[in-house]
């Protein structure tokens, strides 16, 4: 099986592979640059879920793919505070999309305010730990969970969602073709 994830971020690559693994499912899993159609720092579910479903899709224009996967981090206000919404969608090449959200924790006020201010998360979080491509590693998630929960490990969830979602529906047309 050939899947292509519509990033060249290691975790998000790494967490492709991770969750199909832990389903017995060998893939040749790639990364490919793609854009989002959204702001830098998505702000929002609905915003942060457009950027995955075109990850998703514009991956599948990369060559030959059984399927793509689009993972996408972002914001969003909820009760007053700034929190952390992760997405991501599975695409197909006839286009059915399968979507799915994560991981939420509330950043704290210090992060936040910079945040809401304009800056992207990733550059603040790098400020802040004095690591430089903290997005490729540990993430926001990685931090603020004092090291409990990964970037990767949080998007392999979500991957394990939407893998679960693509097995279920396979398994329906399946079996309404062949009654």
């Amino acid at each position: 099986m050939k899947i292509v994830v519509g990033s060249s971020n290691l975790a998000k690559i790494g967490a492709v592979k991770n969750a199909f693994e832990s389903l017995g499912i060998q893939a040749d899993v790639t990364g490919a640059g793609t854009e989002s159609g959204v702001a830098a720092q998505p702000f929002g579910d609905e915003e942060t879920l457009t950027g995955t479903r075109n990850r998703a899709i514009a991956a599948l224009k990369t060559g030959p793919h059984d399927l793509s996967i689009g993972l996408e981090g972002g914001v969003k206000e909820l009760d007053g505070r700034l929190y952390i919404c992760n997405w991501g969608a599975l695409a197909l090449p006839d286009r059915t999309v399968f979507t799915a959200g994560g991981a939420q924790i509330p950043l704290p006020d210090e992060v936040a305010v910079l945040v809401r201010g304009g800056k992207e998360l990733g550059p603040v979080m790098e400020a802040l730990t004095s690591k430089e491509d903290i997005r490729q590693t540990g993430g926001a998630v990685g931090v603020f969970t004092d090291g409990t929960v990964s970037r990767s490990a949080m998007f392999s969830q979500i991957v394990l969602l939407l893998a679960g979602q693509w097995r279920f529906a396979s398994g329906q047309r399946g079996r309404r073709q062949g009654q």
